[in-house]
Formats: C-alpha cells, sequence, structure tokens
C-alpha cells in the first residue's frame, strides 16, 4: 500500500504543532489567575516550565503522536482500500475470462483490494483453492504492516508515562533534599517542588491516555475495513469460483466413465473353472 499521506504533508503538520507549542508562552504569559477558594491555577505554559527538560520531551512525544493519529485517520479510508469500480470492472474481465486484463487495472490502481486481487489473478490457472489462498495471504502481510505503522502510537503510549514517572522521581530527590540543609524544613518549602515533580506524570498520562485510545481505535479499524475487503476480494471471484467447481466435477465424472469402460467385464460364478477331472477321463476311456 502507498503512503496515501505526502511525507510533506507530515512535516507540515509537525511544523504547525511546533509553532503552536513555541507560541503557548506567549499567549498564557498572563499571571494565573485567583480561584473562589483562593486557590492557584496552572496555566499550560507554568506547567511545562514545571516539568523542565523531561516535560519538553513529554511535548515532543505529543506532537509525534498527534501527527501520526492525524496521518493514519487519512489513510485509512475505505475508498483507501477499495477504490471505487475496481471490484466490478475486474468482474467482469474474469467472468469473461481476460485475465490479462483484470492484472492491468490492478495495477493502475493501489490499495488493498488490488493487491489481493492481482495475487490471486496470479493463481489462477492452479484452481480456486490457490486463488483464496494467495488472496488470504495477500491480506494478512498487508494487515501486518498497518499494524506496525501504527505500533508508534502504542510506543508513545508507554514510554510518556515512564518519563513522567523519572521526572516525579527526579523532583522528589530534589525536594527532600532541603532536609539536608535545614533540619525542620517547612511544608511551604516542601510544596514547590512536589509539586513540580507530579507535573511530570501529569503530562506524561496526559499523552499516554489519548495515544493508547487511537491506538485501540485504529487497530479495530484496520480489522473491519481488512475484513470487508476480503470478502468484497471472495465476491469478486465468486463466479469463477462455481464455474471451476462445476468443471472439476464434470471432469471427475469423465474420468469415472473412463475407468468403467475400460474396465473388464465381471464373469459369472464358474465360467473360468477348469472342466471337471470325471468328465476328462471318460473322454479318454471312450
Amino acid at each position: 500500500m502507498r503512503h496515501f499521506l505526502p511525507k510533506g504533508l507530515t512535516i507540515v503538520l509537525i511544523a504547525m504543532a511546533v509553532l503552536i507549542a513555541a507560541a503557548a508562552p506567549a499567549l498564557a504569559a498572563d499571571p494565573p489567575a485567583e480561584v473562589a477558594d483562593g486557590a492557584r491555577s496552572l496555566s499550560l505554559t507554568q506547567l511545562l516550565e514545571a516539568g523542565g527538560y523531561i516535560g519538553y520531551g513529554i511535548l515532543a512525544l505529543s506532537i509525534a503522536m498527534v501527527a501520526s493519529i492525524v496521518q493514519h485517520l487519512i489513510r485509512l479510508r475505505k475508498s483507501a482500500f477499495m477504490p471505487s469500480g475496481v471490484a466490478e470492472d475486474v468482474h467482469r474481465c474474469i467472468a469473461a475470462g481476460e485475465y490479462g486484463a483484470a492484472q492491468e487495472i490492478c495495477r493502475q490502481r493501489s490499495g488493498l483490494l488490488t493487491h489481493m486481487l492481482s495475487s490471486g489473478l496470479a493463481e489462477v490457472s492452479l484452481g480456486y483453492t490457490a486463488v483464496e489462498k494467495a488472496m488470504e495471504d495477500a491480506s494478512t502481510e498487508f494487515a501486518a504492516r498497518l499494524f506496525r505503522k501504527i505500533d508508534t502510537l502504542s510506543t508513545i503510549g508507554t514510554i510518556a508515562p515512564m518519563l513522567g514517572l523519572m521526572g516525579t522521581v527526579w523532583g522528589m530527590i530534589l525536594a527532600f533534599l532541603e532536609f539536608e540543609t535545614k533540619a525542620n524544613p517547612q511544608v511551604a518549602e516542601l510544596a514547590p517542588g512536589i509539586y513540580r515533580a507530579l507535573v511530570t506524570t501529569l503530562l506524561g498520562l496526559g499523552v499516554a491516555v489519548p495515544a493508547l485510545t487511537a491506538f485501540a481505535f485504529l487497530r479495530n479499524r484496520i480489522d473491519e475495513l481488512v475484513a470487508e475487503t476480503s470478502l468484497l476480494a471472495e465476491q469478486v471471484f465468486a463466479d469463477f469460483k462455481r464455474t471451476r467447481g462445476r468443471r472439476t466435477k464434470e471432469s471427475r465424472k469423465a474420468d469415472a466413465s473412463r475407468e468403467a469402460v475400460g474396465r473388464p467385464l465381471p464373469q459369472p460364478p464358474g465360467s473360468g473353472q477348469s472342466v471337471p477331472s470325471v468328465t476328462l477321463t471318460r473322454e479318454r476311456q471312450a
């Protein structure tokens, strides 16, 4: 399957995400507003600053996640798997016995359907069983390639919370270093370091949850489209299957009739027995 989303468009999407991230500090430059109960609210800029280098690393993962989701949503379209008009044209050519023309139609269009049909047409001389096996292998290999591509989202969903946890552990270490310089530090002195340490865990989970959700959705989408395309490919070869099945039955009947004609007729009981010895003795005496 060719890339339906050009690489240039992917780069543009990533660049736009980077620009938005770079403009976020300017958009959120206002001081945090005080809520009704006196608690502070943190802006996106303050969260990123509290996250430190690990927070910016998680931000980079979020950009890659968004670009990957957009790319796969565009790629996993029904029209990309099953180009319109291909099934009807190929079915017409197969019914007419024009397998070369059917192969040419598949070469002119891209998608899972044409890939499966092309693989099946290459085995038409061996019968429908070989055609079915070739199409099944083609769909399995095609789906495996797609699953490997969306594994990026699963990897991001695994790495992001691990990075967040690492940042939290590092922040807690720095926060409790206050005990080294002060015998009995106040809670207010420890609180800033602790909340900054927890920010990276929040950022990591904020990336992991949508990444894993998108991965599950895209995986189910691939399964659905592959199953639907496989069913359509079998329908294209339905007439071929019936024709070959009828010819196979006729050839078996012809072979059975030829074997029956060439087989010697059964002899009646006793027809092949020798003349009794008593009769031979009487003939000799005569």
